[in-house]
């Protein structure tokens, strides 16, 4: 069965439309999944790290999928690792960065997985490019549009 999920797409550091448009191309690859639509990219200041951190490039892709949660989730991380994104500390200028935000209606709340995104709904470089593209989808827990967040 396949389910609609929402992917936020971001970058700071090196040719970040490059990063962005190379994610694509191996979502695009992953079988299981296809890419719908694609966001504008905007600019955004970084939001959480050192205070010199470059700004973002930001994106919302809407896919299809039939691979389950955790599967999509370490697909995203193998494609951010592919593009050589190191995780050292919490919020560092990246290459690329692969959130998964929405995942159909579910709610997980696990360690290594969290449905919707957390902080998705206080994010604008979030939800600026997901309104763009899926005003209408619901945040499972706030019950509320896209579009209203």
């Amino acid at each position: 069965m396949s389910v609609t999920a929402y992917i936020a797409l971001g970058a700071n550091l090196g040719d970040r439309r490059h990063n962005i448009d190379a994610a694509l191309a191996l979502l695009r690859a992953t079988p299981g999944v296809t890419v719908i639509q694609l966001s504008s990219l905007l600019e955004n200041p970084a939001v959480g790290g050192p205070p010199d951190s470059p700004p973002f490039l930001n994106a919302a892709a809407e896919i299809e999928t039939t691979l389950p949660p955790r599967d999509l989730l370490a697909r995203l991380l193998e494609i951010e690792r592919s593009l050589g994104r190191q995780r050292r500390e919490k919020w560092d200028p990246r290459l690329i960065a692969l959130d998964l935000i929405l995942y159909g209606d579910a709610i997980v709340d696990s360690p290594d997985l969290k449905i919707p995104h957390p902080l998705m709904h206080t994010r604008q470089f979030v939800l600026a490019p997901l309104k763009e593209i899926a005003p209408t989808a619901i945040h499972p827990i706030l019950k509320q549009r896209i579009a209203d967040l």
